[in-house]
Formats: C-alpha cells, sequence, structure tokens
C-alpha cells in the first residue's frame, strides 16, 4: 500500500469517531498476534505536560543505550511524527507495509461481525507491530485521552507508569468531576509495577494512593520543592535536585515539574545520572512554548484547556513582563472555549483568531471572534493561517510579543509559516 492510499484510509476512518472501550483493541491486536505482549512499556497519562514528559524519557532512554519506540499524538508537523524510533519517524514505505497489515485484520474482523475500528485503534495497533518488529527494547507511551478505557491500555507489560498534571477535559468522555477524571486517568496502574506522580491536587491524589494501594503498585511523587536554584530562560532553562545540576531548553515554567516526573521515571527504571543530564539537556517538544521567532519575539503553545491556559498566562506574564502581546487564537469547537478565552483574552492588545484548517472540529474563526470580543473587543478573524501571521506581524511592535496558541492541529502550519517567513525577512534585511 502506498502511503497516499494508506493516510485515505486513516483519514476514512477517522469518520467512525472516538469509541472508549477496549474490546476492539483487543480483537485487532489479537488478530496481529498480539505484538504488544513482546514488547516494554512506560505508559503515560495526564491531562496536560504527557507530551514534555514523554519528549524527556524518550531522549533519557535513547541517551542510555537503548532503541526506543515513542507513540504520541497528536502531531504538530507530519502525521508520520505519532511512530518513532529513537527520535526517527516511520518511513511512508514503512508506514504503507504496516498499515496495509493492519487494514487486512480490520477487514478479518468485519467479516465476522466485529464493528471496523476507529482510527486511534488502527494506529495503536500499527505502532505496537511496528515497534515489535523492529525491535525495540522500550515504548514510551501516551494514551490518547484517557486511561482505563483508551486503547493504548490493551499493555499488560508496563514496567513503570507515569501520571502527568490530572485537570478538566475531555469531560464529555471521562466524567464532570476531578476525582472521576482522575479514576480514568489512574486506569494505566497495573498490579505490582511502580506508578511515578507530579504533586497533584489533593482530590487527584486521593484517588492515585487509593487505586496504588488497591494494586499494590509502588507510589513514587516527584517533589517540586526541592527543586532548587532555578533559573528561567527562553531558550534554556537549568535546576538543581538532590545536589546536582540539570539543564533543558524546553521554556515555560511547568517544565521543571515535568522534567522532574522524568527524573523520578528514570530513577525507577535504573538509568544512570550520566544518561538522565544529556537525556533532559537534549529533549525538544515543539508547540510547547516554544520561540518561533524572534524581533519580535514569536511564542507557540498547544494550550487548549482551562488548566493549559492557567500555565500559559503565568509563564506569559513571568518571562514577557510590561510587553504588548497580540494572540492568534484556534480552538476547537468540542472544546471549553469559553474558559480559555476568559483567562487568556484580558492579557492581549489585540487578538487574531483562526481556524484550523480542513478539520472538522475547528471553530470557525468569526464564531470565535465572537465569543472573544465579550472579553476584550479588540479582535479579528483571519480567512488563514498566513493572513493571520501577516496581521500579526503588522500589529507589533520590536519590543511585542506574538503569541499562537490553542489547537495543536493548526500550529505546525503556522510555525512553518512564521519560519519561512523569518527566514524572508532575514535575508531581505542583510541585503
Amino acid at each position: 500500500m502506498k502511503y497516499e492510499e494508506a493516510y485515505s484510509f486513516i483519514e476514512e476512518c477517522n469518520k467512525l469517531g472516538s469509541v472508549p472501550g477496549l474490546a476492539s483493541i483487543k480483537e485487532l491486536t489479537n488478530e496481529l498476534g498480539n505484538p504488544q505482549d513482546s514488547l516494554k512499556f512506560v505508559h503515560i497519562a495526564g491531562t496536560n505536560g504527557k507530551g514534555s514528559v514523554l519528549a524527556y524519557l524518550s531522549s533519557i532512554l535513547h541517551m542510555e543505550g537503548k532503541k526506543v519506540g515513542r507513540y504520541i499524538s497528536p502531531t504538530i508537523f507530519t502525521y508520520r511524527e505519532r511512530f518513532q524510533i529513537n527520535g526517527r519517524m516511520i518511513s511512508k514505505k514503512d508506514f504503507g507495509f504496516y498499515l496495509e497489515r493492519v487494514k487486512e485484520a480490520c477487514e478479518r474482523m468485519v467479516a465476522r461481525g466485529f464493528n471496523h475500528p476507529t482510527s486511534f485503534e488502527i494506529e495503536t495497533a500499527l505502532a505496537f507491530l511496528y515497534f515489535k518488529e523492529k525491535e525495540c527494547e522500550i515504548v514510551v507511551l501516551e494514551t490518547g485521552m484517557g486511561g482505563a478505557l483508551d486503547a493504548t491500555n490493551i499493555v499488560k507489560t508496563t514496567v513503570v507508569s507515569v501520571l502527568a498534571s490530572i485537570s478538566m477535559d475531555h469531560m464529555q468522555f471521562l466524567g464532570n468531576s476531578l476525582a472521576k477524571i482522575a479514576q480514568e486517568k489512574c486506569g494505566i496502574v497495573k498490579e505490582n509495577i511502580p506508578v511515578v506522580t507530579m504533586q497533584q491536587t489533593p482530590e487527584v491524589m486521593e484517588v492515585i494512593e487509593n487505586i496504588c494501594k488497591q494494586k499494590n503498585a509502588p507510589l513514587i511523587v516527584a517533589d517540586s520543592s526541592s527543586l532548587k536554584q532555578k533559573k528561567y530562560g527562553l531558550l534554556k532553562q537549568s535546576f538543581s535536585y538532590e545536589g546536582e545540576k540539570y539543564e533543558i531548553k524546553i521554556a515555560g515554567l511547568c517544565q521543571f515539574e515535568n522534567a522532574l516526573l522524568a527524573i523520578k521515571a528514570a530513577q525507577t527504571l535504573g538509568v544512570s545520572l550520566k544518561s538522565i543530564k544529556k537525556g533532559l539537556a537534549g529533549a525538544e517538544w515543539k508547540g510547547r512554548f516554544s520561540v518561533i521567532g524572534k524581533n519580535p519575539y514569536f511564542i507557540a503553545d498547544g494550550a487548549h484547556n482551562e488548566d493549559a491556559a492557567k500555565k500559559l498566562m503565568e509563564s506569559m506574564h513571568f518571562y514577557f513582563t510590561n510587553r504588548r502581546i497580540i494572540y492568534i487564537m484556534g480552538m476547537f469547537k468540542d472544546k471549553e472555549y469559553e474558559k480559555v478565552i476568559e483567562l487568556t483574552a484580558p492579557a492581549a492588545d489585540q487578538i487574531i483568531t483562526v481556524a484550523a484548517p480542513h478539520n472538522p472540529r475547528a471553530l470557525p474563526a468569526y464564531e470565535l471572534a465572537q465569543a472573544v470580543s465579550a472579553v476584550n473587543p479588540h479582535v479579528t478573524a483571519a480567512d488563514s493561517l498566513e493572513e493571520a501571521v501577516e496581521m500579526s506581524y503588522l500589529f507589533a511592535e520590536k519590543d511585542s510579543v506574538i503569541l499562537a496558541f490553542g489547537s495543536l492541529s493548526y500550529l505546525g502550519e503556522l510555525m512553518t509559516i512564521v519560519e519561512k517567513g523569518s527566514a524572508v525577512r532575514s535575508d531581505t534585511h542583510g541585503k
């Protein structure tokens, strides 16, 4: 199967939506010989930060000399980013080859009376098959949405479960209280397997502690109050922990906590201090408070829910005190965009709204602008991402800051537009 044909098949399966539950993925992986049972997993759940923690851990384990599979969603620049080994994404040829085998398994299921698997179930099964046949020694696995009923939770060979920050999101699937959402996320906890978590709210910690007791799972809490000598920066940050100095290059105030969570998980796996330091220092995670332009500063961040919006605003106020701020904002209509607007819009001098191209979940730019105008009247809807970028530079002065945030689905394309434009501007300036 050629890549274009394979990708079209996935696009068609997207119409099946999201169906929580493990029956379909169990049947599909069974059809493929249960490749996941031959792998070892670091399984990560949470609402915000799990992608950053995954980036740190993947880099650390690679520095330890491991062949590391990495399964993530959503992606920023290209679909194939979902499936990576030691930081290299799957080739178009391999994607077509493995997807053809998964598609044939789906057809056998349907012929026996089962529902057709969803795109996420297909991608998850493909990841397991790909990582097994490429002989990965360990796979860093990110849940899609929840935990207990997430397709990734078919795995039985987890070596450590990691819980990133848990907050309100996907309430229509996971429940309308923090305790219910935490219960769902803690579904990845396995009998007798260590669990590493960051400090959570008391309500969430109570759920985590109870479930770990029930499953006799050792619980390790990454205590961020023990971090010392924090040095902040947009391109490099550092801190001390237990007498050792660590550096990271992912910006944002929350990254100290995410890095510590990765350290504790790596220590639980017996990784050397040298590999932890090198892995943290080398880890990248684009689209998370990423600097994609200077003069003026242009920041891209995937904050799309209430907790992420709060953290984004804390970072903006810290790094860019008393600056004029211009937003480019794009949101999904099934997210609590009103709460994100409430938290972010008052701080902006000008807001430009966009819709993620070719995405049925995208809130139209004009509708988003109308919602924003109730909080901040300085808002304009853009017809395209190119127009939004052009407008943002027109509104900005040299010491202004442009912040693009919201749905990750449009940030990759926008970042490419900005980076191309920056190269053109610097060439023009050089002449």
